[in-house]
């Protein structure tokens, strides 16, 4: 008890320094000069009350009431190496955890928190590579990145829904659902990116590592048997005036010694995936990304995205298929410049195999209630982030689960949100 108590205290310790750093290296921002520093901080609490659940499981969303809390604080320092070059450090810290810790859903309903069980706050580097701009010809340049970064940092890109910290809450709404990125647990991973930009299209491409086991916490850089690779065409477009937007198509092959449903489902008993598991294994996919805005005072957007759902998912979430719709009203219709307030309805869904897995009481790292009555898993998302300082934004959040963890026999789900979100 002792020895628990002394760790704690150290880790709290360790917490406080942390944020007491970060908070002395803005106010040294000027005296940095050519250093670009930025630090932003978000806390956010969500509770359910209890809901109908005929069975629950190892991975069930439990179906009584619950609240959780999760903290992140981020540190971002970019120093010039030359004029064209530049390098990124990005330490970062996390606490707290999910509700369920981050299971029984295939959207889960915090960005900003991982299945991690551990709720005490650890600080990591989130990111730390090396960036080059290449000047081509006019109006024409590639960037190359190499280092620890998120594919997310510059794929699936939306206006609307991307950001946890500022946007929609759920995980399927922060990207293609489908999209079963390479990162480790917390969303990181380690490789190469290309990006291709000129004023009609742009191009992008990255190569990276995918983690040694199931949304696992290290990262397998034996590139030749596991990897991602990701490319991505991005057009905007201008219908008038007033009316602009952009269009995205993403394509994903990740590699890795994954489980296959279908062996899994031929075993007697309880199917598993580990006995499965083989090397150069693949999981392949799509999305498609566009948002349209008028003028600064409303947008919508939608996305669809793919997999092709024979192998087990591997880094991101349980979602083989996902489709979702949102609007977003600025706040200066309404005298509030820095607020704003979105809407989005989302439907997640498993390919066959998976359904068929889950229903004879198979386990992935995010759902397994035991047993399943398949229904697509639905999501109703809305928010209004109120500014109650220049650099502070309030967000209370509403989200509406139909069918959690793809189960006609659990739920419906009403989950409500408090997000402090400060950044500078």
């Amino acid at each position: 008890m002792m020895r628990l108590t002394i760790e704690m205290v150290v880790k709290k310790i360790i917490f406080v320094l942390f944020s007491l750093m970060m908070v002395s290296t803005i106010f040294a921002q000027d005296s940095l000069g050519k250093y670009f520093v930025h630090f932003q901080q978000t806390a956010i609490y969500q509770y359910h009350p209890a809901f109908s659940a005929k069975y629950s499981g190892d991975n069930s969303l439990i179906s009584s009431e619950e609240g959780a809390m999760s903290i992140t604080s981020t540190l971002f320092l970019d120093v010039p190496l030359s004029k064209k070059t530049h390098f990124t450090f990005n330490p970062e810290l996390s606490g707290g955890k999910g509700l369920s810790a981050a299971k029984g859903m295939g959207g889960f309903t915090n960005g900003e928190t991982f299945r991690i069980g551990n709720p005490e706050p650890v600080v990591y580097v989130a990111r730390l590579f090396v960036s080059h701009q290449f000047d081509l010809e006019k109006d024409e340049s590639l960037q190359v990145v190499v280092g620890k970064f998120g594919l997310a940092d510059y794929f699936d890109f939306n206006t609307y829904a991307h950001d946890p910290r500022t946007h929609f809450m759920n995980w399927s709404l922060m990207s293609s659902g489908a999209w079963d990125y390479a990162a480790n647990t917390r969303g990181y991973t380690s490789g190469i990116y290309i990006g291709y930009f000129q004023p009609k299209f742009s191009l992008k491409f990255a190569f990276a590592a995918v983690p040694t086991t199931p949304n696992g916490p290290v990262l397998d850089y034996r590139y030749d048997k596991a990897n991602g690779m990701n490319f991505e065409f991005t057009k905007p477009f201008t219908l008038s005036n007033n009316w602009k937007g952009t269009f995205r198509t993403l394509l994903y092959r990740n590699q890795a010694p994954m489980g296959n449903y279908a062996l899994a489902n031929s075993q007697s008993g309880v199917p598993n995936l580990g006995p499965t598991r083989q090397e150069y294994r693949t999981k392949s996919g799509f999305a498609l990304n566009g948002e349209i805005g008028y003028k600064d005072e409303w947008g919508l957007f939608g996305r669809y995205s793919w997999n092709d759902g024979e192998n087990e998912t591997w880094a991101f979430t349980e979602i083989d298929e996902s489709i979702s719709f949102g609007v977003h009203f600025a706040g200066q219709k309404w005298n509030r410049k820095n607020d704003y307030m979105a809407f989005a309805l989302v439907r997640n869904g498993l390919s066959k195999p998976h359904q068929e897995f889950q229903q004879k009481g198979g386990m992935g790292f995010m759902i397994g209630d035991g047993n399943l009555n398949y229904g697509g898993e639905q999501i109703l998302e809305g928010f209004y982030q109120y500014q109650i300082h220049p650099n502070v934004y309030l967000t209370p959040d509403y989200q509406f689960v139909i069918n959690p963890g793809y189960n006609k026999d659990r739920g419906p789900v009403h989950v409500f949100s408090i997000r402090v979100h400060s950044e500078f």
